[in-house]
């Protein structure tokens, strides 16, 4: 597949790292010489200087016979143009633009391709508004999937001493649990993962996945590490896109203060929003935070646009009692050095837009995809078309299905019923199966199985 992305940024060095590792023709295009020549150095990859939207610099880049084109600059505006050129010089089959603006986004009837011809929207600050709402809607998880449509997820949590599982045997996983169903897809243990068997035992501080209906989760997280009580009071560091999105999400079900620096911003905020508090002031400010009660807060986010800002005021914070902090870091180098240390859970938008963009371009008729552990590992909900001759998985059991090393089947979605994976299930027709990858050099393979054949198209 050959595929150019414009913006060699963060999202689009992102992006171009984890693509050339699975062997696809990558063109990146940007004005910025230096970016450009630090991902040439590090990546195999072309690179083209210039502006994405001008159908010289396109056609430089191989625009004429590109399949897919991915702009992820920092101007909408620019995303936008260049798929419209895309579109109408080039012909490109497949388009998507990051769009960041709710103003272009509240009216999406624009874009078809007889007005604004981009296939598919990628809104980073939407998609990390819903990644961080689920963490505080299952206190305890450090990561929340969603599939099917809400109907299943896949929780990341860390056991933890005095758990009732751990340095138990996972086959004792039924016996504890005999009115709910489900599966842990994957273990990491020292990051290093680890296939799970009947007889593999979990131990404390092992990251552990599991799928399950959604309305187990929680059920099945009580089993894996104490407890967590609710999630009650919250503070949001930074009123922002990020922040007032997860502050006009969660005001209805949390007291949700807001912390804003910018007077003029607050404003905005306190017109907007019906039940948050909006607080002019530093997050950073430890009488502010005092003043607040930070020690009654159950969870402090800080959304701000600078890492080093959220950093400090997350660490303050948890100082000060705080019982979690989840911390929004754009720089990933900053993501290894300090999550699990006094911040919780660390944020990565660039992983968080990684899967959403990944969807569109995984072969194969893949319709979800999370990127996990930087991007290492992946998840996706693949759907099984055609019939037992023309498919390699309908009308076959899980257990002869021939998956890669390091992947396996942990639920299968059949209309609205929810079936965890076991060996001796059948798939059928329509079937929509999630599948969790330890090793994302495998994807191509798992992207072979589920090749839809000729005659479904």
């Amino acid at each position: 597949m050959k595929i150019i992305i414009l913006g060699a940024g963060e999202v689009g060095g992102n992006l171009a790292q984890n693509l050339t590792q699975e062997a696809s023709d990558i063109t990146v295009v940007d004005h910025d010489a230096d970016r450009l020549r630090d991902l040439q150095d590090r990546f195999d990859i072309r690179t083209v200087r210039g502006m994405g939207s001008h159908p010289d610099v396109l056609r430089t880049a191989g625009a004429e016979d590109a399949d897919m084109l991915i702009a992820v600059t920092n101007s909408d505006e620019v995303n936008m143009v260049a798929c419209q050129v895309a579109y109408t010089v080039f012909h490109t089959p497949t388009k998507i633009a990051r769009i960041r603006s709710s103003a272009y986004l509240e009216h999406q009837s624009i874009f078809r391709n007889e007005a604004m011809p981009v296939d598919f929207i990628v809104n980073p600050e939407k998609i990390v508004t819903d990644d961080i709402c689920r963490l505080i809607d299952n206190p305890g998880a450090l990561q929340v999937m969603d599939f099917a449509s809400g109907q299943v997820q896949l929780v990341g949590i860390k056991a933890h001493y005095g758990g009732p599982l751990v340095d138990q045997e996972l086959r004792y996983l039924r016996q504890h649990m005999p009115t709910i169903d489900t599966r842990v897809a994957a273990i990491f243990r020292r990051n290093r993962p680890i296939i799970p068997e009947g007889n593999t035992i979990i131990e404390a501080d092992d990251e552990v996945f599991f799928i399950a209906a959604a309305e187990n989760i929680q059920a099945v997280m009580s089993e894996m590490r104490r407890t967590e009580r609710p999630n009650r009071r919250l503070i949001i560091a930074g009123g922002g896109h990020i922040g007032q999105g997860l502050a006009k999400v969660l005001e209805r079900r949390y007291g949700v203060r807001v912390i804003e620096r910018s007077k003029e911003r607050c404003y905005t905020l306190s017109e907007t929003l019906d039940r948050a508090i909006v607080l002019a002031g530093n997050a950073s400010d430890r009488d502010l935070l005092l003043e607040e009660n930070i020690e009654e807060t159950d969870v402090f986010c800080a959304v701000t646009n600078d890492d080093e800002a959220n950093i400090m005021s997350s660490m303050l914070a948890k100082s000060l009692g705080a019982r979690k902090v989840i911390t929004l870091i754009n720089n990933p180098a900053y993501v290894d050095l300090i999550e699990g240390s006094d911040i919780d859970i660390a944020i990565s938008p660039q992983q968080a837009t990684l899967g959403s963009i990944l969807t569109h371009i995984r072969r194969g008729d893949v319709v979800k995809v999370h990127s996990l552990r930087r991007g290492a590992a992946e998840a996706i909900e693949a759907i099984a078309h055609g019939d037992k001759k023309s498919s390699k998985v309908i009308g076959r059991t899980l257990e002869s299905i021939e998956l890669p090393t390091g992947a396996n089947i942990g639920a299968i979605v059949r209309g609205n019923q929810v079936i965890i994976a076991h060996d001796d299930i059948i798939v059928e027709p329509d079937d929509h199966l999630i599948l969790f990858l330890v090793d994302k050099s495998r994807i191509s393979e798992v992207e072979k199985i589920f090749q839809a054949p000729l005659s479904f198209f």
